[in-house]
């Protein structure tokens, strides 16, 4: 991107309405991302009486935490525009999680005290990891990334297709209504994903999710009986549900934190390079820890007032490519946003009336190209015969334990609940044979940009 394309620079700091009408661009393309993990995790676990307050939450933490990482508060926060927001790449971890403990007999309390207490946790895993970005890159390469991401799509995409067909234990399962519903979503999403405009491209989700809405209402397939009986205004209370933990539970989470730090840094690095900003050298170093500090912090805050871990939203990244306003000034006005929206449940509750056909003709979308960014970024490097062996016992190793549940049946329980997610059984297994498995030097591509010296910077003013 050359330098005209910056209407506003990081430092600047455009009008009200300028201000205003970028930050709304930027909601509108986190919005679903931010609320659709909490709505996936409530309608599997039988969890809808927490939505308003989870959905509140999610929200509000997604203001607070974009504020922090684009203020920047010493360490912590990278001072970029980095909308935060509720991660996918949990999902299926804390699906696994929430089934567990559902299993022993656990109340909804139970189940949201055992989850929240594993990613609190776990957050200090992210934490810590922040101070040796450099190091892990040497281990967790594009390969052992695109694997796990493309393990997250996959076991996902299950989740999606039945909330399409009409949602868990649903009396109307597959029906014509709820498949034509669910289709027509997908549709418009695909039409929309594939417009010349730029704008409607980035709004395809939440255009779709809105249109199929519409028709579900006129249908009669929508209830908003539930908006009556909520109060005005939600606020936050700590470890609400209680607080819980289990190792075996924890493991899962942790290594999902540990990758969920690399993607934060490919994500600030893409940032930087929109807003103009060096992506090699110390400056470069400082900004990408102190982001995926602020990621691991807001995380943490997540988990005290019970929503699900937070990350640093690519999607966005797009938003200021497009608009060419990398105002450190828009991300307050985001954050505001997010938590003027985050103080009122009504928002929550609107947003668990969608009917599942419209939340799975969605989220089918999203999941599978989860998937497919992860198989971008394992082709990022050249599929030699050592990174074709890893990419393909790790997939085989994780995919296979989804397919086959009972593999896993005589193992202890705490082994078995570690390597029952897929995710964790690809990742482990990528992680171990790049270690073992020799590499040449020359392959090692993965820290060039971590590791090149200021020689090469280009003048710019950050905070």
């Amino acid at each position: 991107m050359s330098q005209h394309h910056i209407l506003y620079a990081l430092e600047d700091k455009p009008g009200f309405m300028v201000s205003l009408t970028a930050a709304v661009q930027h909601v509108l393309a986190s919005f679903i991302g931010v609320v659709t993990p909490t709505l996936i995790i409530a309608s599997a676990l039988g969890l809808q009486a927490e939505v308003p307050y989870l959905i509140s939450m999610a929200l509000l933490v997604t203001g607070i935490g974009t504020f922090i990482q684009t203020r920047g508060f010493g360490p912590v926060g990278s001072g970029l525009v980095a909308i935060q927001g509720t991660s996918f790449a949990f999902i299926s971890a804390l699906l696994m999680v929430g089934t567990t403990i559902k299993a022993r007999g656990g109340t909804n309390d139970d189940i949201l005290a055992m989850m929240f207490g594993v990613c609190f946790w776990g957050a200090f895993v992210e934490i810590i990891l922040s101070q040796f970005i450099t190091q892990l890159k040497r281990v967790i390469t594009p390969i052992t990334t695109g694997v796990v991401i493309i393990a997250i799509g996959i076991s996902l995409i299950k989740v999606g297709m039945t909330d399409l067909a009409g949602g868990f234990n649903s009396d109307d399962f597959g029906s014509v209504e709820n498949l034509n519903l669910g289709l027509t979503v997908l549709l418009v999403i695909i039409f929309f994903n594939a417009h010349r405009n730029r704008w409607l491209r980035l709004s395809a989700i939440f255009i779709g999710m809105s249109l199929g809405t519409l028709i579900a209402f006129f249908a009669g397939m929508t209830d908003f009986t539930a908006l009556t009986s909520l109060p005005v205004f939600s606020f936050p209370q700590p470890f609400k549900y209680g607080f819980n933990f289990d190792w075996a539970l924890f493991l899962p989470i942790a290594l999902i934190y540990f990758f969920t730090a690399i993607e934060t840094a490919g994500d600030l690095t893409a940032n930087s390079l929109f807003c103009q900003l060096p992506i090699r050298g110390e400056k470069y170093l400082k900004r990408i820890r102190a982001g995926i500090l602020g990621d691991g912090f807001n995380s943490l805050m997540a988990a005290i007032f019970c929503t699900f871990p937070n990350t640093t939203f690519g999607q966005n990244n797009g938003v200021i490519q497009m608009t060419g306003i990398a105002s450190r000034k828009v991300g307050y006005f985001v954050a505001a946003v997010f938590v003027v929206l985050g103080v009122f449940p009504f928002i929550g509750a609107v947003l668990q009336a969608i009917p599942k056909p419209v939340l799975g003709g969605a989220t089918l979308v999203m999941f599978a190209m989860v998937a497919v960014g992860g198989v971008k970024i394992l082709t990022s490097e050249p599929l030699t015969q050592r990174n074709s062996l890893i990419t393909a016992c790790s997939l085989g190793m994780g995919l296979g334990v989804m397919m086959v549940g009972d593999v896993l049946a005589q193992l202890p329980p705490w082994l078995g609940n570690i390597f029952v997610s897929p995710v964790t059984t690809a990742g482990l297994t990528a992680i171990v044979l790049t270690v073992v498995l020799p590499g040449s030097k020359e392959a090692d591509t993965s820290t060039e940009s971590l590791q090149a010296d200021d020689s090469q910077q280009q003048p710019c003013t950050e905070k």
